[in-house]
């Protein structure tokens, strides 16, 4: 692996299962003696906190465009503070979520997606982008049987997050893996696409790939 670290967020649509994928992630490369780190957004900065408080958890979403800025305010400290200084190191850091949610959750919202490129422009481009595909149909029934958390989990939101994530796919910004599977599953593919493109190689034996 070179000096500088490698970066790999996972995107999806919300209670697409990226956090469990990216948290087994980081768990398998461990396992195969790889210095992984799990780190997610909203960041655990005073931005993220503030968004998780005053922006997801809110009846109606704030202008769109806030809600933007927000989002890249947070994403820069999180990067400053957290995932650069892990990357200096040449250690491995996966992100639940990152640059593309902002793409995919305020484009939905009606914000030119070049717009919103050009506010995250000082953070890096990930090695590896991940998007989990799940049905949309599938995702409510999972809301409905949980605790809606966030404002943006609406039947119509998810519709056109999804369209947008989709776009990314085909301009090859993201990678699409079929989430709508058994973890397992879904948890090998995706360690295989991470070796295969990233070009690793374990350092220990690894049961599951």
């Amino acid at each position: 692996m070179s000096k500088r670290g490698l970066l790999i967020c996972i995107e999806g649509l919300d209670k697409s299962g990226k956090t469990t994928q990216s948290k087994l992630l980081v768990e398998n490369l461990r396992g195969m003696g790889f210095e992984a780190f799990y780190t997610s957004e909203p960041s655990d900065s005073e931005i993220g906190r503030f968004i998780e408080r005053y922006v997801l958890r809110r009846d109606r979403r704030l202008p769109v465009s806030a809600e933007a800025l927000l989002f890249a305010a947070d994403r820069i400290v999180h990067v400053e503070r957290e995932i650069r200084p892990l990357l200096d190191k040449g250690k491995i850091v996966v992100s639940d979520r990152y640059i593309y949610s902002s793409l995919a959750y305020q484009g939905a919202g009606g914000l030119d997606l070049k717009w919103i490129m050009e506010i995250n422009r000082m953070v890096p481009k990930p090695d590896l982008a991940i998007y989990l595909d799940v049905p949309v149909e599938v995702i409510m029934e999972r809301i409905q049987k949980g605790r809606k958390r966030s404002v943006m989990e609406s039947f119509e939101v998810q519709v056109r997050v999804r369209e947008i994530y989709l776009e990314l796919v085909r301009e090859g910004f993201l990678l699409l893996i079929d989430g709508n599977r058994p973890i397992a599953e879904v948890s090998r593919e995706l360690q295989r696409i991470v070796l295969e493109r990233l070009g690793l190689k374990p350092t220990k034996r690894d049961a599951t790939y």
